[in-house]
């Protein structure tokens, strides 16, 4: 999402459970945030580190991380060929099966857009 007034990027809402369990466990929260932090280190500039965590989302077959690393690729300007395109780089890795699993929930993100 682009914030008009600021011509920026805007990151999305996290999902209401996402905000129920780091209310439950704080200190959880504050490490999985210092986990992100650290990923950020390095050379790779932010587009780059969106599409690869979203292809190790795939590969791992974790359907709410697919879900959120679409959410985030949109909000920061990532098009939708570039997201299809990951799923479809996964095929010769995962099999059809499970890379038609993590196209349906690219889908369920990119199909709400």
């Amino acid at each position: 999402m682009v914030d008009e007034e600021k011509g920026k990027h805007t990151t999305p809402d996290p999902p209401q459970a996402y905000k129920k369990f780091i209310d439950k466990f704080p200190k959880l929260a504050e490490a999985w945030s210092l986990i992100g932090q650290g990923g950020r280190d390095g050379p790779l500039d932010a587009k780059s580190a969106r599409l690869i965590k979203l292809a190790v989302a795939i590969g791992s077959l974790r359907e709410g991380a697919v879900h959120a690393n679409v959410r985030k690729a949109l909000s920061e300007g990532i098009d939708r060929e570039e997201i299809e395109q990951i799923v479809a780089l996964a095929a010769g890795t995962l099999g059809l099966p499970a890379t038609a699993a993590a196209y349906t929930w690219t889908q369920d993100v990119l199909e709400k857009r």
